[in-house]
């Protein structure tokens, strides 16, 4: 006899982190709340960790979905993208000093405010890449629960933050529904295909170039490159997108699962205080040097602030914002943090410590 497929033991647990993450998405987008497929599932997630609920993090479904975001990130890219790209290199010089002067603010807030070893306090308040910088720090002898607890709550305030501060405050609609207007009315069976294969073959990109966030920047890759020499316009259709961001969002709420009430409340009051500092700071370049890099204050605000890659880019093709400029900006931090971390902030690290 045939042995009947039996789905893995952790299976219903994860199923419940999802479910608690969708109630909370699809809770904020009834009350018109800004990104609310992932924010909501974040919230609601980071609230049954704190209740230990038992939830699993899904995690075994990020290969799926970080590439469906990449494509359609990559979707709000056309032929005239990248006529400014030269523009841009102030810019990104600009963003050198701007990680020099956040690591001179925040790695000693981290050591002398947060009693935390130098290693792990480089690591945690660098904005280099959730599991980049989680890995180098371990591998360097920091303390890893509070290194990755250290960026999931950085990530998580980053976005609500910038989120709120675009809706509230500068009054531009940051929607949950995320595609190029009329994108989506064009996907077809060859359009679907077309993003299918960028989404396929850009992961084994990402795998082969050993990439920073592969399983994003491969498939972003491809995708831009199809829509900007026209071989498609189209876009993933909003149920996929949205299926992405609560996954997303319930893996960043399960993040603080496991750990104990008091690592989580010291860990999310030290990433408050380094994540203001850092908005700070990018608020200032932005207001004071956007004449300089012929941008707006509002898209410096976005390529400098301390969230993730995916995560930005998202709250960016949300206000239909210059997601190339941003996303560059975001992946040079982190290609600029994983050179220099090995060598340079291990060296620094001893040196305090002595």
């Amino acid at each position: 006899m045939k042995r009947a497929l039996s789905l893995p033991p952790e299976t219903p647990n994860m199923a419940l982190a999802l479910a608690i993450g969708s109630a909370g998405g699809l809770a904020l987008s009834l009350l018109d709340m800004p990104l609310p497929w992932m924010l909501g599932s974040m919230l609601a997630c980071f609230l049954a960790s704190m209740g230990k609920m038992p939830m699993k993090d899904p995690g075994v479904l990020r290969p799926y979905i970080i590439p469906v975001i990449g494509v359609m990130l990559g979707a709000s890219f056309d032929t005239q993208t990248f006529s400014h790209l030269l523009e841009w290199g102030l810019s990104l010089l600009g963003l050198v000093v701007y990680v020099a002067l956040a690591a001179a603010l925040v790695v000693p807030f981290y050591i002398k405010i947060g009693r935390l070893d130098p290693v792990t306090a480089f690591f945690s308040a660098m904005p280099g890449g959730l599991s980049e910088m989680t890995i180098i720090g371990g591998d360097l002898g920091g303390d890893e629960k509070r290194i990755i607890l250290s960026h999931a709550a950085r990530i998580v305030i980053t976005v609500s933050l910038i989120a709120a501060y675009f809706r509230v405050v500068l009054g531009y609609e940051v929607s949950g529904v995320l595609a190029p207007e009329g994108a989506e009315a064009t996907l077809d069976l060859k359009n679907a295909g077309i993003l299918l294969a960028c989404a396929i073959l850009g992961t084994g990109l990402g795998k082969m170039l050993r990439f920073p966030a592969r399983g994003l920047l491969g498939p972003l890759i491809l995708s831009a490159l199809a829509h900007m020499t026209g071989l498609t316009q189209s876009a993933p259709p909003a149920v996929l997108v949205i299926t992405a961001q609560v996954i997303l969002g319930t893996m960043l709420g399960c993040r603080f699962m496991g750990a104990t009430p008091r690592l989580i409340i010291e860990t999310i009051a030290l990433s408050a205080g380094a994540t203001m500092v850092m908005l700070a700071l990018s608020l200032g370049f932005a207001i004071g040097l956007h004449e300089m890099f012929h941008q707006t204050t509002e898209q410096i605000l976005l390529a400098y602030a301390p969230g993730g890659l995916t995560e930005m880019s998202l709250v960016a093709i949300a206000m239909d914002a210059d997601v190339a400029y941003i996303a560059l900006h975001h992946l040079a931090r982190i290609v600029l943090l994983l050179a220099i971390a090995p060598t340079f902030l291990t060296w620094i690290a001893r040196k305090l410590s002595q």
